[in-house]
Protein backbone atom coordinates (compact mmCIF):
# COMPACT_ATOMS: atom_id res chain seq x y z
CA UNK A 1 0.00 0.00 0.00
CA UNK A 2 1.00 3.72 -0.77
CA UNK A 3 2.29 5.89 1.47
CA UNK A 4 -0.85 8.13 3.11
CA UNK A 5 0.05 11.48 3.58
CA UNK A 6 0.96 12.36 7.02
CA UNK A 7 -1.53 14.21 9.24
CA UNK A 8 0.70 16.99 10.19
CA UNK A 9 1.03 18.49 6.55
CA UNK A 10 -1.76 20.44 7.17
CA UNK A 11 0.37 22.51 9.63
CA UNK A 12 3.08 21.81 7.22
CA UNK A 13 3.21 24.86 5.51
CA UNK A 14 3.80 28.52 6.97
CA UNK A 15 4.52 31.02 4.46
CA UNK A 16 4.80 34.69 4.91
CA UNK A 17 2.02 36.07 2.56
CA UNK A 18 -1.78 35.03 2.56
CA UNK A 19 -1.94 31.03 0.79
CA UNK A 20 -4.51 30.43 -2.04
CA UNK A 21 -4.18 26.92 -1.67
CA UNK A 22 -1.98 23.89 -1.10
CA UNK A 23 -1.79 20.89 -2.74
CA UNK A 24 0.21 17.27 -2.41
CA UNK A 25 2.03 16.91 -5.33
CA UNK A 26 4.73 14.26 -6.54
CA UNK A 27 4.73 10.21 -5.47
CA UNK A 28 2.09 10.70 -3.43
CA UNK A 29 -0.59 12.34 -6.11
CA UNK A 30 0.91 9.56 -8.39
CA UNK A 31 -0.08 6.86 -5.99
CA UNK A 32 3.69 5.31 -5.37
CA UNK A 33 5.49 6.73 -2.54
CA UNK A 34 7.23 4.97 -0.33
CA UNK A 35 7.47 5.25 3.20
CA UNK A 36 10.98 7.08 2.53
CA UNK A 37 9.05 9.67 -0.01
CA UNK A 38 9.29 12.98 -0.14
CA UNK A 39 6.06 14.98 0.80
CA UNK A 40 5.85 17.37 -1.90
CA UNK A 41 3.28 20.25 -1.35
CA UNK A 42 2.82 22.67 -4.07
CA UNK A 43 0.77 26.13 -2.95
CA UNK A 44 0.12 29.55 -4.31
CA UNK A 45 0.52 32.78 -2.22
CA UNK A 46 -0.38 36.08 -2.64
CA UNK A 47 1.86 39.08 -2.27
CA UNK A 48 0.55 42.37 -1.65
CA UNK A 49 -0.11 45.30 -4.56
CA UNK A 50 2.88 47.51 -3.27
CA UNK A 51 5.21 44.42 -4.01
CA UNK A 52 4.27 44.02 -7.27
CA UNK A 53 3.72 47.59 -8.37
CA UNK A 54 6.74 49.39 -6.08
CA UNK A 55 9.93 49.39 -6.45
CA UNK A 56 10.60 46.89 -3.80
CA UNK A 57 8.93 43.50 -5.40
CA UNK A 58 8.31 40.53 -3.15
CA UNK A 59 8.99 37.11 -4.06
CA UNK A 60 7.46 35.21 -7.16
CA UNK A 61 8.16 31.98 -5.88
CA UNK A 62 9.02 30.34 -1.86
CA UNK A 63 10.91 27.30 -1.68
CA UNK A 64 11.65 25.26 1.40
CA UNK A 65 13.41 21.92 1.97
CA UNK A 66 13.26 21.13 5.89
CA UNK A 67 12.53 17.45 7.44
CA UNK A 68 9.98 16.39 9.72
CA UNK A 69 9.00 12.92 11.15
CA UNK A 70 11.63 11.97 8.87
CA UNK A 71 10.32 12.76 6.06
CA UNK A 72 11.83 15.40 3.71
CA UNK A 73 9.36 18.18 2.79
CA UNK A 74 9.52 20.25 -0.21
CA UNK A 75 7.69 23.03 -0.39
CA UNK A 76 6.99 25.40 -3.97
CA UNK A 77 4.68 28.01 -3.58
CA UNK A 78 4.37 30.67 -6.47
CA UNK A 79 2.41 34.11 -6.26
CA UNK A 80 -0.97 34.40 -8.07
CA UNK A 81 0.36 36.22 -10.97
CA UNK A 82 3.14 33.51 -11.70
CA UNK A 83 0.82 30.83 -10.80
CA UNK A 84 -1.70 32.19 -13.69
CA UNK A 85 0.61 32.54 -16.24
CA UNK A 86 2.09 28.99 -15.59
CA UNK A 87 -1.49 27.65 -16.03
CA UNK A 88 -2.00 29.67 -18.86
CA UNK A 89 0.72 28.10 -20.89
CA UNK A 90 0.01 24.59 -21.05
CA UNK A 91 2.21 23.65 -18.40
CA UNK A 92 0.24 19.94 -17.39
CA UNK A 93 2.39 20.17 -13.79
CA UNK A 94 0.93 23.36 -12.48
CA UNK A 95 -2.84 21.83 -13.71
CA UNK A 96 -2.36 19.20 -11.84
CA UNK A 97 -1.17 20.80 -8.54
CA UNK A 98 -4.44 23.00 -9.31
CA UNK A 99 -6.57 19.75 -9.41
CA UNK A 100 -4.90 16.92 -7.07
CA UNK A 101 -7.25 15.58 -4.73
CA UNK A 102 -5.25 16.61 -2.04
CA UNK A 103 -5.83 19.19 -0.33
CA UNK A 104 -4.36 20.72 2.34
CA UNK A 105 -5.65 24.54 2.44
CA UNK A 106 -8.48 25.99 -0.22
CA UNK A 107 -10.10 29.01 -0.62
CA UNK A 108 -12.33 30.77 -2.67
CA UNK A 109 -9.80 32.06 -4.99
CA UNK A 110 -8.63 28.48 -5.28
CA UNK A 111 -11.75 27.07 -5.99
CA UNK A 112 -12.70 29.87 -9.11
CA UNK A 113 -9.03 28.84 -10.48
CA UNK A 114 -10.34 25.44 -10.50
CA UNK A 115 -13.49 26.02 -12.34
CA UNK A 116 -11.98 28.65 -14.79
CA UNK A 117 -9.28 25.65 -15.37
CA UNK A 118 -11.22 23.51 -18.23
CA UNK A 119 -11.42 26.75 -20.68
CA UNK A 120 -7.16 27.13 -20.40
CA UNK A 121 -6.91 23.33 -21.69
CA UNK A 122 -5.58 23.00 -24.86
CA UNK A 123 -4.15 20.03 -26.85
CA UNK A 124 -0.67 21.14 -26.69
CA UNK A 125 -0.61 20.37 -23.53
CA UNK A 126 0.39 16.57 -24.72
CA UNK A 127 4.04 18.50 -25.54
CA UNK A 128 4.52 18.99 -21.79
CA UNK A 129 3.99 15.24 -21.01
CA UNK A 130 6.08 14.25 -24.07
CA UNK A 131 8.34 16.06 -22.88
CA UNK A 132 8.31 15.15 -19.71
CA UNK A 133 7.99 11.71 -20.68
CA UNK A 134 11.41 11.71 -22.20
CA UNK A 135 13.40 13.31 -19.27
CA UNK A 136 12.41 11.13 -16.99
CA UNK A 137 13.69 8.21 -19.37
CA UNK A 138 17.15 10.01 -19.45
CA UNK A 139 16.79 9.83 -16.11
CA UNK A 140 16.15 6.41 -15.42
CA UNK A 141 19.47 5.56 -17.87
CA UNK A 142 21.77 7.34 -15.66
CA UNK A 143 20.51 6.00 -12.10
CA UNK A 144 18.52 2.50 -13.38
CA UNK A 145 16.42 3.08 -10.69
CA UNK A 146 12.24 2.51 -10.58
CA UNK A 147 11.55 6.00 -9.85
CA UNK A 148 11.86 7.63 -13.18
CA UNK A 149 10.41 4.49 -14.84
CA UNK A 150 7.07 5.10 -12.94
CA UNK A 151 7.61 8.80 -13.60
CA UNK A 152 7.72 8.15 -17.25
CA UNK A 153 4.38 6.01 -17.26
CA UNK A 154 2.74 7.95 -15.02
CA UNK A 155 3.27 11.28 -17.51
CA UNK A 156 2.28 9.12 -20.91
CA UNK A 157 -0.75 7.59 -19.38
CA UNK A 158 -1.53 10.87 -17.67
CA UNK A 159 -1.54 13.27 -21.34
CA UNK A 160 -3.09 10.49 -23.38
CA UNK A 161 -5.90 10.68 -20.30
CA UNK A 162 -5.86 14.37 -20.70
CA UNK A 163 -5.90 14.70 -24.40
CA UNK A 164 -9.09 12.02 -25.00
CA UNK A 165 -11.26 13.19 -21.89
CA UNK A 166 -10.27 16.94 -20.72
CA UNK A 167 -9.92 15.72 -17.63
CA UNK A 168 -6.67 15.15 -15.42
CA UNK A 169 -5.78 12.08 -13.76
CA UNK A 170 -2.78 11.83 -11.90
CA UNK A 171 -2.80 8.61 -10.18
CA UNK A 172 -0.96 5.71 -12.06
CA UNK A 173 -2.92 2.70 -10.39
CA UNK A 174 -6.15 4.13 -11.91
CA UNK A 175 -4.89 3.34 -15.72
CA UNK A 176 -5.10 0.00 -17.11
CA UNK A 177 -1.30 -1.38 -17.33
CA UNK A 178 0.38 -3.89 -17.49
CA UNK A 179 1.11 -6.58 -14.42
CA UNK A 180 4.73 -5.44 -14.31
CA UNK A 181 3.44 -1.69 -13.33
CA UNK A 182 1.96 -3.68 -10.36
CA UNK A 183 5.14 -5.15 -9.82
CA UNK A 184 7.52 -2.38 -10.06
CA UNK A 185 5.10 0.10 -7.62
CA UNK A 186 5.66 -2.89 -4.95
CA UNK A 187 9.36 -2.70 -5.43
CA UNK A 188 9.19 1.06 -5.03
CA UNK A 189 6.92 1.31 -1.77
CA UNK A 190 9.94 -0.88 -0.32
CA UNK A 191 12.51 2.07 -0.64
CA UNK A 192 12.32 5.43 -2.76
CA UNK A 193 15.55 4.10 -4.87
CA UNK A 194 14.97 0.33 -5.96
CA UNK A 195 16.80 -0.67 -8.45
CA UNK A 196 14.89 -1.07 -11.89
CA UNK A 197 14.94 -4.70 -12.86
CA UNK A 198 17.38 -5.22 -15.83
CA UNK A 199 14.49 -8.44 -17.11
CA UNK A 200 11.64 -5.76 -16.93
CA UNK A 201 13.82 -3.67 -19.60
CA UNK A 202 12.76 -5.04 -23.09
CA UNK A 203 9.14 -5.04 -22.56
CA UNK A 204 9.01 -1.66 -20.68
CA UNK A 205 10.50 0.07 -23.62
CA UNK A 206 8.27 -1.13 -25.69
CA UNK A 207 5.38 -0.42 -24.19
CA UNK A 208 6.66 3.46 -23.25
CA UNK A 209 7.57 3.36 -27.44
CA UNK A 210 3.76 2.52 -27.75
CA UNK A 211 2.60 5.26 -25.10
CA UNK A 212 4.64 8.22 -26.97
CA UNK A 213 3.02 6.51 -30.03
CA UNK A 214 -0.42 7.06 -28.82
CA UNK A 215 0.05 10.39 -27.05
CA UNK A 216 1.23 11.99 -30.39
CA UNK A 217 -1.99 10.51 -32.34
CA UNK A 218 -4.63 11.38 -29.57
CA UNK A 219 -2.81 15.25 -29.38
CA UNK A 220 -3.64 15.26 -33.50
CA UNK A 221 -6.95 13.79 -33.25
CA UNK A 222 -7.79 15.64 -29.81
CA UNK A 223 -11.51 17.15 -29.47
CA UNK A 224 -9.74 20.32 -27.27
CA UNK A 225 -8.99 23.62 -28.65
CA UNK A 226 -5.83 24.32 -30.14
CA UNK A 227 -5.23 27.45 -28.22
CA UNK A 228 -7.00 28.59 -24.24
CA UNK A 229 -10.59 29.62 -24.46
CA UNK A 230 -10.48 33.69 -24.51
CA UNK A 231 -13.03 34.31 -22.44
CA UNK A 232 -11.24 31.56 -19.68
CA UNK A 233 -7.95 33.83 -19.87
CA UNK A 234 -10.11 37.39 -19.13
CA UNK A 235 -11.91 35.55 -16.73
CA UNK A 236 -7.76 34.72 -14.94
CA UNK A 237 -6.86 37.85 -15.62
CA UNK A 238 -9.64 39.14 -14.11
CA UNK A 239 -9.37 36.92 -11.35
CA UNK A 240 -5.79 37.87 -10.67
CA UNK A 241 -6.70 41.95 -10.76
CA UNK A 242 -9.55 41.40 -8.13
CA UNK A 243 -8.01 39.14 -5.96
CA UNK A 244 -4.89 41.16 -5.62
CA UNK A 245 -6.58 44.45 -4.99
CA UNK A 246 -8.05 43.20 -1.54
CA UNK A 247 -4.33 43.37 -0.77
CA UNK A 248 -2.45 47.09 0.17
Amino acid sequence: MTATVPTWASTAVQLAYPTIFVTVSGAHLYGFASHDSDLDLRATHLLSATEVLGLHTGPETLQSDTWRDGVELDVVSHDLLKFARLLNSRNGYVLEQLLSPLVIHTSDTHRALIDLSPGLITRHHAHHYLGFAATQLRLLDTTNEIKPALYTLRVLHTGLHLMRTGTVQSDLRTFDTPPYVADLIALKLTAEHSGFPATLRPQFLEDVTRLRTELEAARDSSPLPAHPDPAAVTALHNLVVTTRLTTV
